[in-house]
């Protein structure tokens, strides 16, 4: 089986040098990897602990990526600079902007134990906490918080929107700059 697998890999990592893409990355650390963290990666990245800009499937205990990177991410800490796509994991961070889920799969529950978004979160996040610079779309977890939110609602214990100023006076626009079980704004 050691074989097959160190066969496979090494058949995946010279085509892909062959053919001049990075299709493919196998990585202990950022710098004990097959690619150093300046390649993109176009494939699948495993990883115990790998950082490159990529549009690929990563698999690992942390997976990083750096630049405007997409794809699906599952491990259980992902952290990116500007993502699209899934970040599926006990804890996800992205930097600056992301596009689509943040979550996980904890205690047989659909949700993460940390979801954060320092820039414009576009999409879902769904956890115990979760924390977006910018929101446009739904938070789902016990606590929800948003500085900004574009258009979005928040479903949790403790809901609380920075941007929102006044309590029930804004109806239907927004709700209250914080509540329980749910809030918005639009």
């Amino acid at each position: 089986m050691n074989k097959l697998l160190a066969g496979l890999a090494a058949v995946l990592v010279s085509s892909t040098a062959i053919a001049g893409t990075k299709a493919f990355n196998l990585s202990i650390t950022p710098e004990i990897a097959v690619y150093d963290r300046g390649e993109t990666i176009e494939g699948v990245t495993l990883s115990i602990w790998g950082e490159n800009e990529q549009s690929s499937l990563a698999l690992g205990i942390a997976n990083g990526t750096t630049g405007n990177s997409a794809g699906l991410s599952l491990g259980i800490l992902n952290y990116a600079e500007n993502y699209g796509g899934l970040q599926w994991g006990l804890v996800n961070c992205t930097k600056d902007d992301f596009t689509g889920w943040q979550g996980g799969f904890i205690f047989g529950v659909l949700g993460s134990v940390v979801n954060y978004t320092g820039g414009a979160m576009k999409g879902l996040q769904s956890g115990l906490v979760n924390y977006a610079g910018s929101l446009s779309g739904v938070q789902i977890g016990l606590a929800n918080y948003a500085e900004d939110v574009e258009a979005g609602v928040q479903i949790g214990i403790v809901n609380a929107i920075r941007q929102n100023t006044a309590w029930f006076s804004q109806l239907p626009n927004e709700l209250a700059p914080a509540m329980i079980l749910v809030n918005w704004r639009f």
